[in-house]
Order: structure tokens, then sequence, then C-alpha cells
């Protein structure tokens, strides 16, 4: 168990949060969430040790080990993947090393087998015999591959080493874990398989992640970090936001009482005041109003920006064809193998699955950005479409300001239109005069989607536009898309923003096409396409989950 008892931190004389008292059990996950700068990964490192508060004390129960998930993608370089998962748990690393030694010295003694004894029979109450096996099938279950446990971490890329750091924290079953976006560069199938473990996990976990359906399936409570405190909830994600919908409709309803009462008050003050038979009453509700004190509503960190496609035409009845699409990636895969499909007016279609670079290839052709020989596409007349891929660094690489940046791609050149434009988008005063090589991962997409809300296209093709985006950012979008009357297509890693958007589904697989008129909800329920996705990623070294 983990108490914290009036725990106060500062960052330049003003309070990030102060006088927190919370209690994490065993057997609980407790989502953290609140916006951008609210200190969400600020107070894990608190509660790890690695940040020092200004008051209070943080106390974990004796003998529990803390484990925490790793942000240094790099501080493993010079070490095996199995053996960097094994580090997760030091006392059964440290061991085993130990032994190690005893054995390999030159001088071997009957005392040094007696230690080795000791040791090896401390190394089985451990779980040391097991940890060979648990570890390839945590790997195999966060989506790396079996062709990759013995290798280098320095060999792997970046969505590779992540799941490998995960692996790590989540490796010889800690009391306590925390969890600092989890699922960041994991496709759909590893975070099923996160769920799960995680659902599975009878200790206590502390997580911080902006992924709505991931905090469902695993919160028992919710700790929300606004108005400088944190506040704790029973219950997931979507229980905490009801729950805060409704605690700001009271409040707004309270103040609206007060206001109304005040007002009627020195209406009747000014009215007889100057009154001689009434000037007792208005010398009495003067003093009720002196003490009536107006409480303004705290002032929320949490900021949503404006997400709104308008489509500068409606879409007609013929969309897109695309036709005999082929292409590999730079090591010569194959990722689109004679690839066609057709797309009809009022669709939003999701394409999932575990082929990602399958999906941005078609995406890329499709829009224009590459293209591939003997391929077919055709728009319809009506059409106008607007991209955004996974990587858009590109478009940031110049010296331009933010503002200078939009009207690029603004009709109106007017610069008080172009920064109104950027304050729904979050970019408010002197943020607007930033220069976009200095932007951070969500502010780059803020602004791509405030270049394709300026386009007025009525196709959107959005390649995993989610990634980057805080909670605030991501319902925007969600539901800007959810009201947007043109076509969309797109990939995401968030089940949510897919099942409250999608029509239809369409997977690439290793043996072809599965497309399906559904949400995304009845897509993962039909029988008949788990027997289909069964069979085409049989034979290959990728396990489905979902």
């Amino acid at each position: 168990m983990i108490t914290v008892s009036d725990l106060t931190l500062k960052f330049s004389e003003k309070p990030l949060f102060k006088d927190v008292n919370l209690k994490f059990i065993k057997g609980n996950c407790y989502g953290i969430i609140g916006a951008n700068g609210a200190g969400k990964s600020t107070f894990l490192k608190v509660l790890s040790g690695e940040q020092e508060c200004d008051s209070g004390s943080v106390s974990i129960s004796s003998g529990e080990r803390m484990a925490k998930l790793s942000q240094d993608h790099f501080a493993f370089d010079q070490y095996s993947v199995k053996e960097t998962v094994k580090m997760g748990y030091p006392k059964l690393y440290e061991l085993e090393k130990a032994k190690d030694a005893i054995y390999e010295k030159p001088d071997f003694s009957e005392e040094d087998g007696i230690k080795a004894a000791e040791m090896e029979a401390e190394f089985g109450e451990l779980g040391g015999y097991e940890a060979e096996n648990q570890i390839e099938q945590m790997l195999s279950g966060l989506g790396l591959e079996e062709e990759f446990h013995d290798r280098m971490m320095s060999d792997l890329d970046e969505s590779q080493k992540v799941r490998v750091l995960l692996a790590q924290s989540l490796f010889g079953n800690p009391d306590i874990l925390l969890l600092d976006e989890p699922t960041n560069g994991l496709d759909l199938e590893s975070i099923s398989w996160l769920e799960n473990f995680l659902i599975e996990f009878e200790n206590c976990v502390i997580v911080v992640s902006h992924d709505r359906h991931f905090l469902n399936a695993i919160c028992t409570y919710i700790c929300d970090i606004d108005f400088g405190k944190i506040t704790q909830f029973t219950g997931n994600y979507d229980f905490w936001y009801h729950m805060s919908q409704i605690m700001q409709k009271q409040a707004k309803d309270e103040k609206k009482k007060r206001e109304d009462k005040m007002a009627e008050l020195r209406t009747f003050i000014q009215r007889f005041a100057s009154n001689v038979s009434k000037a007792g009453q208005a010398s009495s509700r003067k003093k009720v109003l002196e003490k009536l004190e107006l409480e303004e509503l705290p002032v929320t960190s949490r900021k949503f920006p404006y997400v709104h496609f308008q489509p500068d035409r409606e879409i007609g009845n013929f969309v897109l064809t695309a036709e005999n699409l082929t292409s590999r990636d730079g090591e010569g895969n194959i990722l689109l193998d004679n690839f066609s499909i057709t797309v009809h007016p009022g669709e939003k279609i999701a394409f999932v699955g575990m082929e990602h670079n399958s999906i941005t290839s078609f995406f890329d052709i499709i829009s224009g950005e590459t293209t591939c020989d003997g391929a077919v596409v055709n728009w319809g007349q009506t059409t106008s479409h607007a991209y955004m891929g996974r990587d858009n660094s590109r478009y940031f690489d110049n010296g331009l300001s933010i503002t200078e940046w939009l009207k690029q791609y603004s009709k109106e050149q007017d610069d008080s239109y172009v920064r109104g434009f950027l304050g729904r988008m979050l970019f408010t005063g002197d943020e607007s005069l930033k220069p976009v090589r200095v932007l951070s991962g969500g502010e780059k997409v803020r602004c791509m989607l405030s270049k394709l809300m300026l386009s007025g296209a009525n196709v959107l093709i959005l390649d995993d536009p989610t990634n980057h985006l805080d909670l605030e950012s991501i319902e925007s979008l969600n539901q800007g898309l959810v009201r947007f009357n043109g076509v969309v297509l797109f990939s995401s890693h968030d089940h949510e923003f897919i099942s409250t958007i999608a029509n239809r589904i369409v997977e690439i697989t290793p043996k072809g096409i599965i497309d399906r008129m559904m949400n995304f909800d009845d897509y993962l329920k039909d029988e008949q396409v788990r027997q289909i996705r069964k069979e085409a990623y049989a034979g290959t070294n990728r396990k489905i989950r979902f």
C-alpha cells in the first residue's frame, strides 16, 4: 500500500498540487488523469521517489517492491532484450549474476558449492527457473516477435523498445506498478493483451493514460488532477466523466442561485434605502449582502480545442475507387498486393489490424503522396480530400511562426482571423508566434488539424491522428469526426475512437482483406470475422488477441 499525506509540490512558487491525501491499496488500479501540464507524470515521479515534494510524505508498506515503466529508451542499449526484461526484478537479476559468478570461479571450492546451493534454492523461490518462459510469453503478448527476443536492445526500433521496457516493468509480479502512458507505441492487439494482464494483476497499479477505453477496462479508481489538487473517484473513466459533469452543473446552479439572491438584495436596498419605513429592512438586507460571499467556480486546468470540419461542398454519389494497388517497403516486403477498394458516401472507414505500414502505404497512394505502377485511383468530381499522415515532421522543418505557418493554408489572410482560429485550438496570445520547429508532438497535431479544418475538404484521410494528443484533444477530435457529414478514412490505436466513429471496418491481413459494414465492437464479436482472422494469421509469427 502507498499512503500519501499532506503532499504539496510547487513549481516557481505556484502549487502544482497541494495538501494531497490519498491511499493506493492492493488489488486496485488507479488511473491518473488531468490536462497536459497538470502534473500527472510528476506525481508518478513523486510516488517513485524520483522527485522530491515540498512538504508532506509518501510511505510504502514495508517489504513491498515497486516497479516503474522506464521512459529512457536508450538506457539499456548495451544489454540483450531478455536481460533488459529480467533487470525489472533487481533481486532476481542480481542473484542470478552472483550465482553464475560463483560457478565461473576457477578455484571452485566446497564452500562455494554450499553457497551456490543456497542461492539455487532462493533462485527457485523467486521464480528464476520459470523466468525465461515468462519473459518470452510476455514479449510475444506485447507484440514483439520471437526473432527479436535474443537481440540487443540497440538493434530494436523505438516501438519495439517500448514493448521491452513495458515487459521489464511487469516482470516479477511487483507489489506496486507505476505506468506512464503504457499504451504509447502499442497496436490494438498489444493493448488488448495488456488490458487482460492488468485486469488479472492482483497487486496495486497506478497508471497515466490518454486511452479512454484502456482506462475504462482496467481502472477501479480515477485520480483527477485539477484545481491544484488531486481528487479520487470510485469507478472507471466513464463514471468519473459523468460525475464531473454533474458536479460542474451543480456548482454552476449554486452560483446562479447566489447571483440571483444578491441581485434581489441589491434591488431592495436601492429602492428602500431612503424610505424611512423600510430603512430597517434595507439595512438588514445590506448586512446579509455583505455576508453573502459569491464563491467563484475554481478555474479548471482542462482546455478543449474546438474541432469542427465544415466541407465547402456536399459530396456526390461517387467518392473513390482504388484498384490494383501494389507496394513494397524499403526491404522489399510486400505491403499491398493488388489491393482494391470502393468508398461510398456517408462511410467512415477504420483501417485496423497489425499491418500498420500497409495502411500507411494505402493512405499515401490514394492521397497522391506516393505512386505505384499499375494502380488506378479515381476520385469523384465533387470530392476534395485532405490528408494527415502519421509522420508530419516535414511540414514543420522551417523558420515560420505558428501564425505564418497556418496562413499558408488559409483563404483568409488577415492576422486577426488566423490568430483567432489558433486561439480556438489552444494557441492563445503570444503562443501563436512560437516557431513551429520547436513545437511538441501534440502541438504539431493541433496545427495539422487546423490545416485540415481550413481545407474545407469533404473527405478526410487520417493516419493515427490521436497520437500525441491529450484526453481533451482526443475527445474534441472524436466529437468533431462524429459530427462531420463527409467521408472519413482513418486508422487509430484508440478503441473508443474507432468504435464511436467508424461504420465500416477494413483489415489488411497477410492473406487478404476483411471488409465489413459494421461498427468496431460488432466486428470484434463477429464469429465469422474471428475465424477468418485466425486463418489469415495462421503460420505467421503474429498472434491475434482480439
